[in-house]
């Protein structure tokens, strides 16, 4: 009996060591995307047209994985359509489609503060579809980082702002919290894989009718690509785009929001900011402020202070919290 009561901690403490680890790794990959993107757009590609190469590859890349973890069971596939729907057209397409429009209208880091309150829209969105109340402590942690989000992204300047980029802003940011809700569900059956196969497949097929449409630029181009002063050839970056920073992302990203819940999960994501600012130091040669610096003890601050409301809403609730 002593045995079977250990092993019920230590079960959960290694679904949690698993789930942060995967949340790290997707975090980092994302992280990742914005520098290679930066570059691709230098040498003359259009961001709609990196992105759509990089979804598109990305859905390619686990197409086969996919496949074999599907075992010809399609009817999984019938039975969420409209959750891969929504995932592909909401949590994909949907949100980079906003993000870019946020940004014609805001600086790039305005709009991207706006995304990241997606985690707040969770929380949001927990209390008032499933009644997880949020204790203090959560709320505490939201708030820590939300203020090292704002130091990390240098905002105390002020910036311009239209009431159209916020708006799309906002979009973005509904998307990315509809990424997190629907990657944490484990009552559809489909395997992480596969739900990222198929909503990144619907993404990119989203996303080209943007093109098509002229809602997004589309424009290519075979010239090298610069970093740190060093020329590699275009479809390296592409490749890493995705590989890497979507096909990874996205598959370690819904692994451990499955283990970690929607709410924490979000926060960790939040690491992605800081990864973004060490590869943009690496490759771009753009070095963070101290304030930056100061801004990311924050965001971990925050996200240690959500993890002890997690645990107190599970001692008190006797359920996982998220």
């Amino acid at each position: 009996m002593t045995s079977v009561t250990h092993d019920v901690p230590s079960a959960t403490a290694s679904r949690l060591g698993a789930g942060v680890g995967l949340a790290v790794v997707s975090a980092a990959s994302f992280g990742l995307s914005g520098t290679l993107a930066k570059g691709l757009i230098d040498a003359g590609w259009s961001a709609g047209a990196a992105v759509v190469v990089r979804v598109a590859l990305a859905a390619l890349v686990l197409a086969v994985p996919a496949l074999v973890l599907l075992g010809g069971r399609w009817h999984l596939l019938r039975q969420n359509r409209g959750m891969l729907a929504g995932y592909g057209l909401v949590a994909v397409a949907g949100c980079q489609l906003a993000y870019f429009n946020a940004v014609t209208h805001l600086q790039v880091g305005v709009a991207l503060l706006i995304e990241y309150t997606a985690p707040v829209a969770v929380i949001a969105w927990l209390w008032m579809r499933h009644g997880q109340r949020p204790g203090p402590l959560t709320l505490a942690g939201a708030a820590l980082a939300a203020v090292g989000l704002v130091l990390v992204l240098d905002l105390l300047s002020g910036a311009d702002l239209s009431v159209v980029g916020v708006a799309w802003a906002l979009g973005a940011m509904a998307g990315v919290a509809v990424y997190f809700v629907l990657s944490a569900s484990e009552t559809n059956g489909l395997p992480p894989v596969v739900l990222a196969a198929g909503g990144l497949g619907l993404g990119a097929a989203g996303l080209l009718v943007a093109g098509a449409l002229g809602i997004v630029p589309m424009a290519a181009s075979t010239a090298d690509v610069e970093y740190d002063g060093t020329a590699v050839s275009w479809w390296l970056p592409l490749l890493a785009l995705g590989v890497v920073t979507a096909a990874l992302a996205y598959v370690t990203g819904i692994a451990a929001s499955r283990r970690l819940g929607p709410r924490l999960a979000s926060f960790l994501a939040l690491a992605e900011v800081l990864f973004a600012l060490v590869f943009a130091w690496l490759l771009l040669d753009e070095l963070p402020r101290v304030v930056q610096v100061l801004g990311g003890v924050l965001i971990l601050l925050g996200v240690a202070v959500v993890k002890l409301g997690e645990r107190r809403t599970t001692l008190v609730s006797g359920r996982p919290g998220g």
